[in-house]
This record gives structure tokens, C-alpha cells and sequence, in this order.
């Protein structure tokens, strides 16, 4: 590993403003996805040490609270500006670490750096409000507070990003954070560790804890003075922190699991849809929540955007992320074992398969692009979260029964029109059940939006406004005992 700043590169995790190693020296090896190489360690803490992080955050919590917001954004504004001038070191280590392009690393740091400097400016405007008084002599209102610390469990497929869109709100709102990184990808955590304390956010404010998951989880979730859990993960574990949570009734902002439809209507251009198409499935080699799972196409135009369709998926690069591609590994084998499985159940339940030859494979943690046609509700490529290079498309005849056919899922995270009939856009718009609809374009995400999903893609809200609220408690006021005006 050649970084410019090799300091960046750390391998214990970071509590209270201090570098900690487990207490019984335990760590894991973290592999390259691509070769399968050992690229360093992540130490594994011990149960007391995950509980001196909340401890570190708690005693911090009263001082960063008490700044005032030009003086935190000012911590973030420097942090932001840290991270953009160590971007090449930072797209190093998360492609060594998830295995995704070099230029899509690239991409994630500036991403990922915008939700700080958003946040660092929109704390200026969490604003309170003056409620008309129903009292006599009364003046009645509210301010906003920090909710306390705040604990933030992270995945594996946006390393950097998905940190900073929590961390950012929730240091600019007021809030400690102590983040857990997932296990896979902790040096790009541990990087952003570095960056902060270098940006002088003060010891206890920011704080990374690395541990077997089922430990951590379970300390954090119970420890009653955290007073916020927020996760990007799947739904299976976003119902284990609500049910561990619940005892203490913790604030939760859950960015779960995604299934989303892509609905190409009969009056589009078919080669323009096909290419966002494949753009809009195979994001992060399809390791995404937005990634289009089920792309339903008009029955008028369905052979013609099948054709064209595989012609820009074979035209996509795989291999090292550290070379010139657009797809890069899978995270480990046992994705590629679960995309194998995704297209032989298809495949016996009358699939046609139309490309894809996994012999081309150029190592065994990568998959190649397929394109699946004729894909139904009974198939498991159509009714879980795809999170592979598996493309399935479905046919359909009439709006309505598309709009029937995408909400039949229990995900609610985003989904994809494409039409040219405002009519029609606007009927889909509002008959998908999806917490984020895009039409006409595969780009869709930002600091300013909020980002979430309905029924069992999550609670609450990332980005935006709605993202700062996530770490504020709405506190309201009655002065009583007001002297009553009598004139002059």
C-alpha cells in the first residue's frame, strides 16, 4: 500500500482521542476482494472498551454542545477540506478494503465530503419557533436540542459516505458519535478517525469502535446513555437493533434493505433507457440499496430493450478495482455463491438467461454482469434484495399493473420511472409505494435530499434538513408570569 500520508493508514480503533488496541491484542484480517490478500488487521475490542467509547463521548458531550455553531461548523468546514485534500489516500484504502473502482472511490469521497460541509452550514438553521400564546400573560415556544450520544453502525458498501452522513448531522446538530464500521471495511472509518482529530474535533466527539458485531451491537443498544441508534444495513438487522433498542427507547433512524423497481414505459428512447438501466443496476457492482432489482419493461418495446440492454452490459470492464473498470469484486465468496443461487432459481422457474458467462470470472470473489428476461414474482431474484450483478427484467402490459407489480415487496426504498407522458409520470409517482421515485434519471442522491424509505426499507431520514432533525429534540417552553402590559 502506497499512501502519500501513510498515517492514515491505522489498524486500531480510535476512543475518546485515543488509538486502542484490544485489550487481549485479538484482531482479524482485512482481504483485498479482488486477490484475497491480507491488506492489515482490525483489533477487536473488548466489552469494556466499547463501553469507555460512550463513556469518552458522554463526559465530551458538554463542552462540544456548548459551542456554538460557528465553532462546530468550523471543525467540519476543516474536515471537509481534510478529506478533499486526501482523497487519492482515502479512494486507495476503500477500494483495497470493498474491492470498488478506483474512480467510483474517488467519487464516494467527494460524495461523502459534501454531507459535511451541508450539515456544518444547515445547523445555522435549526431553528425554534414562537407559538401564538393561548395563556394570559404567557410566552410559549421551542428550541431545538441535541438528542446525546449517538452511536452509528456502518456497511460495508459505502465505507466513507455512509459515515459522514450520519456523523455530519449529528456532530453539527451537538451529538457525540461513536461509529461502528463494518468489519470488512474498517481503515476507511479509521482514516476518517485520523481527519478529524487533525481538523480539531475535539477527544470523545468522534469516536470509531471495531469488535465482533454481535457484541458491540449488543453493549451499545443497551447502554442507556446512548440516546440515538442509526443504521445502514439490511433489514434482518435493522429488526435485531429495534427489538435490542426498544428496552431503553432510543431514538432510531434505520436505512434498511431495497428492492427497486425500474419501470421503463412504451415512449421512451429504448437505447437511453437501456444505458441508465444498466447504469442504475450495476452501481457498485449491484452491492447497492438503490440498485434497479426488477426492471419492468413494456410488452411494445421489451425484445428491443433486451437487445440493447445487453449490448451496454458486455460492454462494462471487470477486474481490480485498482485498474481501469467499471465493475469490481464482490465483497466476498459468499456473494458470488448468492448470485449463483439468484440465477439457477431463476433459471428453473423459466427464466432465460441472455449473457452472462461467469467463465470469464477474472478471480473468485468476482461475478460477471447478467441479464435475466422473463422474470416472474416466484423467483428469488424478483423478490429479495439483489445485491449482486444480476439484472432481471419483467414484462408488463398496463400502468396499473406495473404500479401493483413493483409494490408487491416489503421494501419501500427508491424506485425508477421512465416515461415521457407527464400524465403517466405523475400517476407513478404518486402510486409507488417508495419513500424516493426518480424519473427520467438514475441520479438521484445528495446532501440536500432525504434520503429513506417506507414500510421495511427504514425509519426516518438521511440528508437534508430532515438529516439534522434525526439528532435534535424539539424542547418547548412556557414562560409563565409574564407582567401584563398596561400601557403608557
Amino acid at each position: 500500500m502506497q499512501l502519500n500520508d501513510p498515517r492514515l493508514f491505522r489498524q486500531l480503533a480510535y476512543v475518546g482521542g485515543k488509538w486502542t488496541a484490544g485489550s487481549q491484542g485479538s484482531d482479524e484480517p482485512v482481504l483485498d476482494p479482488a486477490n484475497g490478500e491480507v491488506i492489515g488487521h482490525c483489533t477487536l475490542l473488548e466489552p469494556e472498551q466499547i463501553t469507555d467509547a460512550v463513556t469518552a463521548a458522554e463526559e465530551a458531550f458538554a463542552g462540544w454542545r456548548s459551542m456554538t455553531v460557528n465553532e462546530r461548523a468550523h471543525c467540519l468546514h476543516e474536515w471537509y477540506r481534510l478529506l478533499h485534500e486526501h482523497k487519492e489516500d482515502l479512494a486507495q484504502l476503500m477500494t483495497l478494503e470493498q474491492g470498488k473502482p478506483l474512480g467510483d472511490a474517488r467519487g464516494e469521497v467527494d460524495y461523502g465530503a459534501s454531507f459535511i460541509q451541508w450539515f456544518a452550514e444547515e445547523a445555522r438553521r435549526a431553528y425554534g419557533t414562537t407559538i401564538p400564546s393561548h395563556i394570559p400573560n404567557a410566552a410559549l415556544g421551542t428550541i431545538k436540542e441535541p438528542v446525546g450520544v449517538s452511536v452509528m453502525f456502518t456497511p460495508w458498501n459505502f465505507p466513507l459516505a455512509m459515515i459522514t452522513r450520519k456523523a455530519g448531522a449529528a456532530l453539527a446538530a451537538g451529538c457525540p458519535v461513536v461509529v461502528k464500521p463494518a468489519n470488512e471495511t474498517p481503515f476507511t472509518a479509521l482514516a476518517l478517525a485520523e481527519l478529524a482529530e487533525r481538523a480539531g474535533i475535539p477527544a470523545g466527539i468522534f469516536n470509531v469502535v471495531t469488535g465482533e458485531p454481535a457484541t458491540v451491537s449488543e453493549i451499545l443498544c443497551n447502554d442507556t446513555r446512548v440516546r440515538s441508534i442509526s443504521l445502514t444495513g439490511s433489514t434482518r438487522v435493522g429488526k435485531l437493533l429495534l427489538r435490542q433498542s426498544a428496552s431503553s427507547v432510543k431514538r432510531t433512524s434505520l436505512e434498511l434493505g431495497g428492492n427497486a423497481p425500474f419501470i421503463v414505459c412504451d415512449d421512451v428512447d429504448i437505447d437511453e433507457a437501456a444505458a441508465h438501466a444498466v447504469a442504475a443496476k450495476f452501481q457498485t457492482a449491484g452491492q447497492d440499496c438503490l440498485a434497479a432489482n426488477r426492471i419492468f419493461v413494456h410488452r411494445r418495446i421489451y425484445d428491443r430493450f433486451l437487445e440493447r440492454f445487453a449490448v451496454h452490459m458486455k460492454a462494462l470492464k471487470v477486474g481490480s478495482g485498482m485498474m481501469e473498470v467499471d465493475i469490481g469484486p464482490l465483497i466476498h465468496k459468499r456473494a458470488v455463491d448468492t448470485a449463483n443461487e439468484l440465477v439457477e432459481d431463476a433459471l428453473e422457474k423459466g427464466g432465460r438467461l441472455i449473457a452472462g458467462d461467469q467463465s470469464m470470472a477474472p478471480g473468485a470473489n468476482f461475478f460477471m454482469p447478467t441479464l435475466m428476461a422473463d422474470v416472474t414474482s416466484s423467483m428469488r431474484i424478483f423478490r429479495e434484495e439483489n445485491f449482486a450483478p444480476v439484472a432481471g427484467v419483467c414484462l408488463f402490459d398496463d400502468d396499473d399493473e406495473v404500479i401493483r407489480a413493483a409494490n408487491d415487496t416489503e421494501y419501500g426504498l427508491a424506485a425508477y420511472v421512465y416515461s415521457n407522458d407527464v400524465r403517466r409520470i405523475w400517476k407513478m409517482m404518486r402510486g409507488l409505494d417508495y419513500g424516493m421515485v426518480s424519473v427520467n434519471t438514475m441520479k438521484m442522491t445528495g446532501a440536500p435530499i432525504p434520503f429513506g424509505g417506507v414500510k421495511q426499507s427504514g425509519l426516518g431520514r438521511e440528508g437534508g434538513h430532515a438529516g439534522l432533525e434525526e439528532y435534535l429534540d424539539t424542547k418547548y417552553y412556557c414562560l409563565g408570569n409574564m407582567p401584563s402590559y398596561s400601557g403608557s
